[in-house]
């Protein structure tokens, strides 16, 4: 954790969702960043429905289509990590279902997926998409 005790990573509920222990959430999220030598500032996690996160697809990326997760990288150049993840509790929990796991380690695959974007990871490529998975996994296997 960082020096001082304040966290540097805010969660927002637009959506009902169970997240629990969020104080050991925060902590670890920012062990991502540790691990892969990036500096946080700060990071808000929004939490919210399919319908809201479409809007912000078609508003600021023209995409109109349903997704689980929108990353918004908002550092200024050369600056710590300062970021936006938008998460659809509904997308988490249809692909949950749709890979037969349970909602929450999807839930906590897609939030340390938010943090790798901010980290540099992409997933635009099939290559890019088989490092991030391998990142996901590491990383949920260190916090479950």
């Amino acid at each position: 954790m960082s020096s001082s005790s304040k966290s540097k990573i805010y969660f927002f509920f637009q959506a009902p969702v169970t997240l629990r222990d969020r104080t050991r959430l925060k902590i670890f999220i920012e062990t991502i960043f540790q691990g892969e030598k990036k500096i946080l500032s700060s990071l808000n996690y929004i939490f919210c429905t399919d319908r809201q996160l479409l809007e912000i697809n078609k508003r600021y990326l023209k995409h109109d289509f349903y997704t689980d997760i929108i990353t918004f990288d908002l550092s200024p150049p050369k600056q710590p990590i300062e970021g936006e993840v938008y998460i659809s509790i509904d997308r988490v929990k249809d692909n949950a279902l749709i890979m037969g796991e349970k909602i929450n380690k999807e839930l906590h695959r897609v939030i340390f997926h938010g943090a790798l974007h901010l980290c540099g990871y992409g997933d635009k490529s099939k290559n890019e998409t088989l490092q991030m998975r391998e990142k996901e996994n590491k990383y949920l296997d260190k916090y479950f």
